[in-house]
């Protein structure tokens, strides 16, 4: 016999919204289809790549299946050797009371191309959360029962090499079935320790449960002991350590600043809870701001839990040392600073527009509009010709701007800075305002250079957008910096898949002057992306068309393609046989174009929109001069 689950259990399993009365538009699967043993019976929630599903076994046990769909998920979440789902391979591997169990997994084929899914219990209880929102704080003894329970699941994930990375009350489930067991449900993060670059999405966890060094990327046993001691303070006080209420359309990286400032500001106290000594320390002690006060491992914790004597808790420093050095015995990882950056100035190692399969016309504008310009100083002096300022290429996405915009660097010759929008994310008050600022300063040492801003509509939102006020000073900086910046020797290339959403300011002459539209890939490209993605595989020369598969791949984007061509392997080897024409055409087939038409559409609308742009910008009357 199940327990039903409330209505606050659906709002908050991952803090995705969950509706289990209807089917969302897009599911793979349909109620009563069969997948393997298994027959679905509703969609519970999706997301941009996956899906779970209410499933029943023969015997009409209910399950929780977790479906992965290929084709839209992330690089960095699959294991490249195995080409496996990480969150599958780590899951099948955890066997403990404190974690939710691993039941079965496997592949299909969907008309969305190959999914991979798992299997857990079905969850019977209710979530921590609730149970704190109905009794407000729990009972000391009861509290610390829960917390031992979730550190012991922390210490058996934290001995097969991974971390949880998510230890929040909604992700805690009481078991009805073994009498209020407490469970780590969700395994959507569950990573190796990692510093810098997170495999993982980051934008849903929040900020009240996070270690300050996690801000900066850095996610190790050290920053899940915080989050679990978290979690005993919300039992023991209702409430969330360092309490804050962000607004709703408030970005992660301001909550996180916000939340860091707080910490700093505000040390917390634990004098007028009225709970043991022991208790308070071990609060103080998994609470610790400074990374080198923390509890080093789950062992130290489960040590002063059954310690009648009170541990040391290190005394509370006004310096922020929420980073740990090396010196400290903790990962070799410093948080920015605010006031220093540095970025890496790189020398182009390709072969410019050479690397790019098709898009001759493109390539000639760009050849002939930009680089000759700012190539040619001794024209560009005799012809008064003003030097381009910057470059925005736009259009639907996966045409690879991105690509393009590292070609363009490899094709001026100059040296070239890549920035993503979370380069220039900080904790610290007006941190991406400094950041931006010694960013161009570095690069005039350098010059010439051309900067690549990624997704620069994260960058610079229309601040006339209410959910944008919050970036309104490092749109202001990046305005002051991008003011002629040519003249410093620095040209700018920025690409986005969105530009209305960028403030209109940047986009005057004198700062982006260029709007370059980068379409889907025509003919000629996907012709030569066939043969890129074949080269160094074992294919059938003599029967691969490139001129049929590049008709029938009309609409399809580069990841597309290069899906195509991998499926097509994956048969091939299966078959131990060399990659041929039907096996392609097959794959074809069997994939559906990423971008929808209507999408395609809304994408032309924006084409003209911003050609109107760049038009007025060049045909709004000078002062000074008569038109």
């Amino acid at each position: 016999m199940f327990v039903l689950f409330s209505k606050k259990f659906l709002l908050f399993i991952n803090n995705v919204y969950i509706c289990s009365t209807k089917s969302l538009t897009m599911a793979t699967f349909n109620s009563g289809q069969n997948i393997s043993r298994y027959v679905v019976q509703s969609l519970i929630k999706e997301n941009l790549y996956t899906e779970t599903y209410r499933v029943e076994d023969e015997d009409h046990t209910p399950y929780f299946m977790k479906v992965f769909v290929l084709k839209k998920m992330p690089e960095k979440l699959l294991n490249t050797e195995t080409g496996k789902v990480l969150e599958i391979e780590y899951s099948q591997n955890l066997k403990h009371k404190n974690i939710v169990s691993y039941v079965d997994s496997g592949e299909t084929d969907t008309e969305e191309g190959p999914v991979q899914y798992y299997l857990t219990n079905y969850f019977s209880g209710e979530l921590l959360i609730e149970k704190i929102q109905r009794e407000g704080k729990l009972r000391e003894e009861d509290a610390l029962v829960l917390f031992r329970n979730i550190v012991e699941g922390l210490q058996y994930i934290h001995a097969q090499g991974l971390c949880h990375n998510d230890i929040t009350p909604r992700n805690i489930m009481l078991s009805a079935t073994t009498d209020g067991t407490p469970e780590i449900i969700d395994l959507g993060h569950l990573s190796a320790k990692c510093s810098g670059k997170v495999p993982f999405d980051t934008s849903d966890l929040e900020v009240a449960y996070c270690a300050n060094e996690t801000f900066a990327g850095m996610y190790d046993e050290q920053s899940d002991i915080f989050s679990a001691t978290a979690v005993l303070f919300t039992m023991l006080t209702g409430k969330t350590p360092w309490l804050m209420e962000f607004s709703e359309n408030m970005k992660r990286a301001r909550r996180a600043m916000l939340q860091k400032e707080k910490r700093k500001a505000e040390p917390l106290e634990f004098d007028a809870l009225i709970i043991e000594e022991r208790t308070k320390a071990i609060l103080a002690k998994g609470l610790a701001v400074a990374y080198s006060d923390r509890y080093k491992n789950v062992e130290n914790i489960l040590h002063d839990l059954d310690s009648d004597e009170v541990p040391t808790v290190a005394e509370s420093k006004k310096e922020d040392k929420s980073n740990p050095s090396p010196s400290q015995g903790g990962m070799s990882h410093q948080i920015e600073s605010p006031n220093k950056v540095d970025f890496e100035i790189q020398q182009g190692k390709g072969n410019g527009f050479k690397d790019i399969a098709g898009m001759e016309e493109l390539k000639t504008y760009l050849s002939q509009r930009v680089i000759f310009v700012i190539k040619n100083k001794e024209k560009m002096a005799k012809y008064r010709l003003t030097a381009p300022n910057g470059m925005l290429l736009y259009g639907p996405p996966g045409c690879g701007k991105t690509f393009v915009a590292e070609k363009f660097a490899e094709e001026t010759g100059f040296n070239f800075i890549l920035v993503k929008s979370s380069d220039l994310a900080s904790s610290f008050v007006h941190g991406s305002q400094e950041k931006i600022a010694q960013l161009f300063k570095q690069a005039e040492k350098k010059a010439p250079i051309v900067i690549c801003f990624d997704e620069f509509d994260a960058l610079v939102p229309d601040r006339s957008n209410p959910a944008a006020q919050y970036s309104a000073s490092e749109v202001n900086e990046f305005l002051s910096q991008l003011n002629n910046c040519s003249e410093r020797g620095i040209f700018v290339v920025a690409t986005t898949n969105r530009p209305d959403k960028i403030d209109p300011a940047v986009l005057r002459t004198g700062r982006i002057d260029k709007q370059v539209y980068v379409p889907l890939p025509d003919k000629e490209a996907r012709k030569e992306m066939f043969m890129i993605h074949l080269k160094d595989r074992p294919f059938d020369a003599n029967s691969i068309d490139t001129d049929k598969l590049s008709e029938m791949t009309e609409g399809f984007i580069a990841s597309d393609i290069a899906y195509v061509v991998n499926d097509a392997a994956m048969v091939a080897a299966f078959t131990d046989q060399d990659i041929t024409e039907e096996l392609l055409e097959t794959a074809v087939k069997n994939t559906h174009p990423s971008l929808r038409q209507d999408t395609l559409s809304i994408y032309e609308d924006i084409r003209r929109k911003m050609e109107n742009t760049e038009r007025s910008n060049f045909t709004r009357p000078r002062i000074g001069f008569v038109k």
